[in-house]
């Protein structure tokens, strides 16, 4: 069994900055491309960023590119999303998400993962 635990989010001011992580446990991921995606409320989840398992490749939403930064540290079986130059617009809840294994490259599409955490809130006020 695999658990995946965001942790990160809060509230934050236009303009601020947040770094969220992803703990995996139960299995190492090493080996699997991992992802990030949001939900705002009323909304489809979206994709946010993909990184390979060996952190070489990494693949943004068009809209997040320059903002955002995906990264991992497969020795610590973490992953990290650093967000800067926040948004009203990029309130949500965001969801770290794992690739079955073997799986190494990035995907963009959420039937690409089949591990999801619970998700952590971001909200940005204005």
């Amino acid at each position: 069994q695999v658990q995946l635990v965001e942790s990160g989010g809060g509230l934050v001011q236009a303009g601020g900055s947040l770094r969220l992580s992803c703990a995996a446990s139960g299995r190492t991921f090493s080996r699997n491309a991992m992802g990030w995606f949001r939900q705002a409320p009323g909304k489809e989840r979206e994709f946010v960023a993909s990184i390979s398992w060996g952190g070489d490749t990494t693949y943004y939403a068009d809209s997040l590119k320059g903002r955002f930064t995906i990264s991992r540290d497969n020795a610590k079986n973490t992953m990290y999303l650093q967000m800067n130059s926040l948004k009203p617009e990029d309130t949500g809840v965001y969801y770290c998400a794992g690739r079955p294994r073997g799986h190494s490259s990035v995907t963009s599409t959420t039937m690409g993962y089949n591990y999801w955490g619970q998700g952590t809130q971001v909200t940005v006020s204005s």
